[in-house]
């Protein structure tokens, strides 16, 4: 027997740290109710969980994003419906107008109060707001830049593609005097979809000329006022005198960020509503006739508003269907996150009893080990 080295104490020592560094594992796991808590647990496991809680977390942000921005569009699709109801009057007013029973003292009345209304419609369009920022005022329409100081960009679908369009020639004249009806010829150049003008069709209210093309092109410009309407207000033959390039640009409509990645985004147009876009910045109905083709133009406002709600309407159900996928994306990637990182508490359970009755039984043991020197005690007798 030896004294020296307790070689059973040793043994009996080191299996009893071994099975307490197990139990203390054990325990912070059952704690934590987490797999992995240190680095050192699993490195590679940590890594692979840590980037899917950035994407859960960007998930779950970039849905409160989409529903931000169907609330967007349902503040601006209050504000059309309203803007609607108006035309809406309006055009039975000029209904009115337009009959013979009503003295031109009675059609005076009637201007009076469709004035107002474009007033009115004036405002909404300048004031509608979503955390601040102006929606209907062609804030988060297509930009677009010409050449010519007398042309400016008011509208631009979103079927335009970004780059550079030139007009060689654009002129109008004057259809009809009594009601200022007006139409415009233009030669189209370089970067319209079309060569030939006979393939677009161009209308002219006022000073605003609209362009519709092949595959959704439609552009609206206004024109300097002092080149369409003489000192008197009466409408004019005129051009632009020589060819003029429009620059269409990419940026504009408001940008979503609906997805945790760069580049997941949805940009949603929304079109200046201004009485000239919609043509009927300059109606009047003092005559029968200029009744008659205020209806014209209403009809026109009528369906500029629709178009530009069903375009609203469109991206409102494509941002609830984004919704609705980010939410089966965030359950999916949290579902996989958890079983990588969350530990089975049964499992646990029954390995933190099985340390703990090793730990209780390593300590009795090395008790027993450590008294066995003593022994020795007996011989000396």
């Amino acid at each position: 027997m030896r004294i020296n080295y307790n070689v059973s104490a040793m043994l009996a020592n080191n299996t009893l740290s071994n099975n307490d560094n197990r139990l203390s594992k054990s325990i912070e796991r059952l704690s934590s109710g987490l797999k992995i808590n240190n680095a050192k647990d699993n490195p590679a496991g940590l890594a692979m969980a840590k980037r899917m809680n950035a994407q859960i977390k960007g998930t779950e942000m970039a849905s409160q994003n989409a529903n931000d921005g169907i609330s967007v569009l349902e503040t601006a699709d209050g504000a059309l419906s309203e803007i609607q109801a108006m035309i809406q009057r309006m055009t039975e007013l000029s209904t009115k107008a337009a009959t013979g029973t009503l003295t031109d003292d009675d059609r005076d009345i009637i201007q009076k109060e469709i004035e107002q209304l474009q007033k009115e419609i004036d405002r909404i369009s300048d004031t509608t707001q979503f955390n601040g920022q102006n929606l209907l005022d062609g804030t988060y329409g297509i930009k677009a830049y010409t050449t010519n100081n007398d042309v400016k960009v008011s509208n631009v679908s979103l079927d335009v593609l970004p780059k550079e369009y030139e007009i060689q020639a654009l002129s109008w004249t004057v259809k009809d005097e009594d009601t200022g009806e007006m139409e415009a010829t233009f030669e189209p150049g370089e970067g319209f979809p079309s060569p030939n003008a006979s393939d677009y069709n161009i209308n002219m209210t006022d000073n605003y000329v609209t362009i519709d093309g092949p595959s959704g092109f439609s552009m609206t410009y206004a024109i300097n006022e002092a080149l369409v309407f003489d000192a008197d207000g009466k409408p004019q033959a005129g051009d632009i005198g020589g060819s003029f390039k429009i620059d269409v640009t990419d940026v504009g409509p408001m940008r979503l960020q609906v997805g945790s990645n760069e580049g997941q985004i949805i940009a949603v147009d929304i079109p200046a509503v201004s009485l000239g876009n919609m043509g009927i910045a300059k109606i009047d109905v003092s005559t029968q006739e200029k009744a008659g083709y205020a209806l014209d133009r209403l009809t026109e406002a009528t369906s500029f508003i629709n178009s530009v709600r069903g375009k609203l309407g469109a991206y409102q159900n494509r941002l609830e269907s984004t919704t609705e996928n980010l939410g089966v994306v965030d359950e999916n990637m949290t579902s996989a996150y958890s079983r990588i990182m969350d530990v089975d508490m049964a499992a646990e359970m029954t390995d933190y009893s099985t340390y703990n009755v090793l730990v209780q039984a390593g300590t009795s043991v090395l008790a027993q080990a450590n008294d066995r020197p003593s022994t020795v005690l007996q011989l000396l007798q």
